[in-house]
């Protein structure tokens, strides 16, 4: 049975409650490690939650309609500061999934080892200071009028593509 490689999935500034539950059960499909929310993305009611009760359920339920439970079978972190050098250090390479100037077509990159794919903000992608930090950047391409795929949809399209499946 192929293995997935050692992916975990950084979600940042996701503003959906729908694309997050998404992400969660493409993540547990594709055997992702662990997903990281961060920024101002939503995120499902863990240990010790801060937050209001009323608030972390209504956000877990809305959550829950698209991940269908996998937010409870993936293991996940959220902080509010995204922290890409404590990953690299802990010896990920960070992929941003972005069109940019310096990205390279998804179906030619290829990686040995473990691997943080950053996902960015569903209208303005990913901040140039995130896209910096970053030491990869892969697109999809596409050959629509339309000029990107949803953050959910373009996380599934990368997970196959990056997987040994």
């Amino acid at each position: 049975m192929p293995m997935m490689p050692e992916i975990i999935v950084i979600a940042h500034n996701i503003r959906s409650t729908h694309n997050v539950g998404a992400l969660f059960r493409t993540a547990e499909g594709f055997g992702v490690r662990k997903v990281l929310l961060s920024g101002y993305t939503p995120y499902p009611r863990q240990d010790n939650d801060t937050r209001l009760p009323h608030i972390y359920e209504k956000i877990t339920n809305q959550i829950h309609k698209t991940a269908l439970g996998a937010e409870t079978m993936v293991p996940f972190e959220y902080t509010e500061t995204l922290d890409l050098e404590t990953l690299k250090k802990d010896g990920y390479r960070i992929v941003a999934l972005e069109q940019d100037d310096q990205s390279i077509p998804i179906k030619t990159y290829s990686f040995d080892g473990k691997l943080a794919l950053l996902l960015g903000e569903e209208v303005e992608g990913i901040s140039q200071d995130l896209i910096n930090q970053c030491d990869d950047i892969i697109e999809i391409p596409m050959v629509g009028r339309k000029e990107s795929f949803n953050v959910s949809v373009a996380a599934g399209i990368a997970l196959y593509s990056l997987s040994d499946l």
